[in-house]
């Protein structure tokens, strides 16, 4: 790859201050901790154990009737 000539040329200066300019660099920052499962899945999943215990109870008031239907 050939080398490109600057159109600036360097001056150092032979008495004075030498300044530099200051360079920005990247600021690391706090980790953000971010929830394994959003609020609206927990919601969905609690409705969703809560609708199977339901399910469950119903079902063992039905056995319950069946058993009590024979006698």
């Amino acid at each position: 790859m050939p080398e490109v000539k600057s159109m600036f040329r360097e001056v150092l200066p032979k008495q004075g201050q030498l300044s530099m300019e200051d360079v920005p660099t990247m600021v690391l920052c706090k980790p953000k901790l971010l929830p394994l499962k959003s609020v609206t899945l927990e919601k969905l999943e609690k409705m969703q154990h809560e609708a199977q215990e339901v399910i469950k109870q119903q079902e063992l008031a039905l056995r319950e009737q069946q058993q009590a239907q024979p006698e």
